[in-house]
């Protein structure tokens, strides 16, 4: 399934981003999940629980496929 996710500039943070696209019911899931690198970023598996997503980055756990965009506040 891909989720195309809109968040507000400049970045969201990795854990963040799992929980907003509800593939994790919690940080503490999302950091297992993460540090077991089981989380991929572009193409390359990421550990880093924090690291900043930014526009045009392609997020992949299991089946799920992320892409970030960013909208403005209105």
């Amino acid at each position: 399934m891909t989720h195309e996710v809109s968040v507000r500039p400049p970045f969201i943070r990795l854990d963040a981003l799992l929980k907003l696209c509800n593939l994790v019911q919690s940080g503490g899931e999302a950091k297992t999940l993460i540090q077991e690198g089981q989380v991929c970023l572009n193409g390359a598996i990421c550990t880093e629980r924090s690291k900043k997503i930014r526009e045009g980055d392609v997020v992949i756990l299991g089946d799920e496929l992320i892409r970030v965009s960013f909208h403005e506040a209105e």
